[in-house]
């Protein structure tokens, strides 16, 4: 495949997706396939590197019933979506953290003497910088700025493959919490909830094609 063929590729996979809200239910998608786009999210870039999220996939139909009675925007999504998937973004994505240092040491293996330098830059960018130290639902969400992109890049792979998505901000966000907290799935208070996405295939066609603004009224180049 050439260089165009490639760009028109992807412009097909980003005109396909749209936000899905009811799904086939007697189609699944192959675990092969999910996989693939768990793993886009997995290898996404996120701010220093710190991967601050998280990815609930939810099978249980009794935790399903639950965040359907609270989320007014997945009514459609959650019965039918071939898997639904909650990201989860860190509440202790501190620079000096036990997360991080851990992160830092044993998944990106750096050397001490290049930790040591690095700290005071990573405190500085935190607490000076983009003041995530006022509060703690400053800190919080700029961990979930950090899950958006992963969960962009699941929703465009799976599109790019012939899979829908739907992402969903249509929930009670202190309702979730109770329920996820009930459930022990967020790690003692280390984890919140960031956003769900449903991943499926449509069962209706939309009803309209792609509408966005124009270019220009999106884009200014300054010279």
């Amino acid at each position: 495949m050439n260089h165009t063929d490639k760009k028109q590729e992807i412009l097909d996979a980003f005109n396909f997706r749209h936000a899905t809200k009811e799904f086939d239910p007697a189609k699944k998608i192959s675990d092969e396939d999910f996989q693939f786009i768990l793993e886009t999210g997995r290898l996404s870039p996120s701010s220093v590197g710190y991967e601050p999220w998280k990815f609930l996939v939810v099978e249980n139909k009794d935790l399903k019933e639950k965040l359907k009675a609270v989320s007014w925007g997945a009514q459609g999504q959650i019965p039918t979506a071939s898997h639904f998937v909650i990201i989860l973004s860190r509440t202790d994505a501190r620079y000096d953290s036990e997360y991080v240092l851990n992160l830092q040491k044993n998944v990106k293996e750096m050397p001490d003497d290049v930790l040591e330098t690095l700290m005071p830059r990573y405190k500085d960018f935190q607490e000076n910088d983009f003041h995530l130290f006022e509060s703690k639902r400053a800190l919080f969400d700029w961990a979930s700025k950090q899950s958006y992109i992963a969960l962009a890049n699941m929703m465009t792979s799976a599109a790019q493959i012939g899979i829908d998505s739907c992402p969903i901000e249509g929930f009670n966000y202190d309702q979730v919490h109770e329920i996820l907290k009930e459930e022990g799935l967020l790690e003692d208070g280390k984890f919140d909830i960031s956003v769900m996405v449903a991943f499926g295939y449509r069962i209706h066609e939309p009803k309209r094609g792609k509408t966005r603004r124009s270019m220009d009224q999106v884009v200014q180049w300054v010279k």
